[in-house]
């Protein structure tokens, strides 16, 4: 029987600098090396490099742990030498878990990776996704159960103060081609329906059902055919006011400009209005819009809507729609709103994300952003703030459209 191949551990801490890995692997090219793992991480200047290889039938130890040395005093850099036996485990069931703070604190990392290592699950590998204008990191972790992490996290997260998402890793998230996005209060900042009621003299009241409604208290439909005939009597021309108001969210541009640069679809469904989210949507090079259309005769708003109501049922139909025009399964589509219409479309979505939601929307969602930065949606998807800056970097010309920026 072959003896258990032996193995070396090798790690390299130190102030970095250019040409470290260079120099470690051509000390060992001379040896009967063969290299199972490499993991390298800087922070702030400080290299750790740790390198795992499979020695030959008979390796000569004491000339392979000079030649690292060697290298190492030359860098000014510490060795550690570890050996071992075996090849390393194969990872299984891995999860990516997110967590998002502003800011992120000790406290907050102690009880995710407390929570973590409760749950029997081990952290493989941590990165830092984002730090301005919120500090974002992605921990790999294998060996746990997806839904009770899930649950455990989401308590810890409650009592820090901070976002925790936790979604299956692999090809699963590579595989998202499709972001469909809410518009009131989530792409873009306030409600539509509320500043035509500013204009109609009657924003007290329609404010106190749209956010019923939002809650889930009142039936959407009902909801919204009630507070349009509200707005029965106003001139047509204060759709074109409100476009003016109207603000992006913070960070929408930017989602939306990098998700087409990674190829992505992007879609909006509303239960406002196409008056307002049709000249979005062509401003903003969205593929796909849905919502409703406000009647109007004779230069005035009739109180009544044309067509049928994008209510909880019709987001989730465009949403399938949308995927169905892109060409890929709802599984590989995205879905992010805040309110109680939206839970269909985030329960069909292969990835549900509720976005400053109401409690009942944050529940039921597969991950929560609770900061006011849209463009945190992009973490999700495994993409770093620094990706973004250089792609913006590299492409001046495309930093924003018409709409305004909150």
């Amino acid at each position: 029987m072959d003896a258990t191949p032996t193995t070396l551990l090798v790690t390299l801490t130190g102030r970095d600098r250019p040409g470290v890995t260079s120099r470690l692997f051509t000390a060992l090219a001379g040896h009967e090396l063969t290299v199972l793992d490499i993991e390298q991480v800087v922070i702030r200047g400080r290299l750790v490099l740790g390198a795992l290889l499979g020695c030959g039938t008979d390796p000569d130890l004491t000339a392979i742990h000079r030649a690292i040395r060697a290298v190492a005093a030359d860098l000014g850099l510490d060795a550690e030498i570890t050996m071992g036996t075996g090849e390393p485990a194969r990872r299984r069931g891995q999860l990516h878990v997110t967590v998002l703070g502003s800011p992120l604190s000790p406290a907050a990392v102690a009880a995710i990776a407390g929570q973590i290592a409760a749950s029997g699950a081990n952290i493989d590998r941590i990165d830092r996704l984002a730090h301005r204008p919120v500090t974002c990191i992605e921990l790999d972790v294998s060996g746990a159960d997806p839904q009770a992490l899930r649950v455990d996290l989401a308590r810890a997260a409650t009592q820090q103060g901070v976002d925790v998402a936790v979604q299956r890793g692999g090809l699963h998230r590579r595989a998202m081609r499709l972001v469909v996005m809410d518009v009131d209060s989530t792409l873009i900042a306030g409600e539509v329906i509320d500043l035509l009621a500013a204009r109609a003299g009657c924003a007290d009241q329609m404010a106190k059902i749209t956010e019923a409604t939002m809650r889930g208290e009142l039936d959407f439909t009902a909801s919204v055919r009630e507070r349009v005939g509200m707005l029965a009597g106003l001139d047509a021309g204060a759709l074109d006011d409100v476009r003016e108001q109207l603000r992006l969210a913070p960070g929408g541009w930017t989602l939306i400009r990098t998700l087409h640069r990674l190829g992505y679809r992007c879609g909006i469904v509303s239960g406002g209005f196409t008056q307002i989210t049709g000249p979005l949507a062509a401003e903003l090079g969205i593929d796909y819009m849905a919502a409703n259309t406000l009647e109007i005769s004779g230069g005035k708003l009739t109180g009544q809507l044309t067509g049928p109501v994008i209510d909880r049922a019709g987001k989730a139909d465009a949403l399938r729609r949308f995927a169905a025009q892109a060409g890929v399964p709802v599984s590989q589509a995205v879905a992010v709103g805040d309110g109680a219409n939206d839970l269909d479309m985030i329960a069909a979505a292969g990835l549900g994300i509720a976005f400053n939601a109401r409690p009942l929307v944050r529940d039921a969602a597969d991950a929560s952003v609770s900061v006011p930065y849209l463009d945190a949606v992009l973490y999700l998807l495994g993409v770093p703030r620094d990706d973004v800056e250089a792609a913006d970097e590299g492409d001046p010309a495309d930093r924003g459209g018409g709409w305004a920026m909150a």
